[in-house]
């Protein structure tokens, strides 16, 4: 397949992502948890920092750094999605959600100076750190990427 079918699938992720991060701002309220599973909450989160909130608090230099990364690990996938062979079609997709994800809390941070999550997935008092659509597609792509490198080892 052509890198632009690829692409398609990093713009769709996108898309979704900033669709649900539209709603949760609008219909939730700030780290108000709305119950939807047992073990699934919606409750609107703001990160500054990085994943699991990692430099939160850093004083607001972090935003930039962040900013700056996020853009430039989305050239570099960019190059290798183009450079790609065809049939590497695992691959590709690993790339295009990565980037999708990438680009999806990039726009965040450069509309809103951080990123908004929104799905909270816990057990008993044990809360996971809440996260988007936007790092989901980073970590399957992520995941995907590792299992089709290790197969080809």
């Amino acid at each position: 397949m052509r890198p632009w079918f690829w692409l398609l699938l990093s713009g769709t992720v996108i898309i979704l992502d900033q669709w649900t991060k539209h709603l949760a701002f609008v219909y939730l309220i700030p780290y108000d948890p709305v119950p939807v599973l047992p073990i699934l909450n919606w409750t609107l989160a703001f990160n500054t920092g990085a994943a699991f909130s990692f430099l939160n608090d850093a004083g607001g230099w972090q935003k930039v750094f962040f900013t700056i990364f996020s853009l430039s690990i989305s050239i570099v996938l960019l190059i290798w999605l183009f450079r790609l062979p065809k049939e590497k079609k695992g691959t590709a997709c690993a790339l295009s959600l990565i980037l999708g994800g990438a680009l999806g809390n990039v726009i965040d941070r450069f509309h809103y100076g951080y990123v908004i999550d929104f799905i909270d997935v816990y057990y008993k008092h044990y809360h996971w750190p809440a996260f988007n659509i936007a790092d989901s597609a980073i970590f399957i792509g992520a995941v995907l990427l590792i299992i089709i490198t290790l197969r080809e080892i």
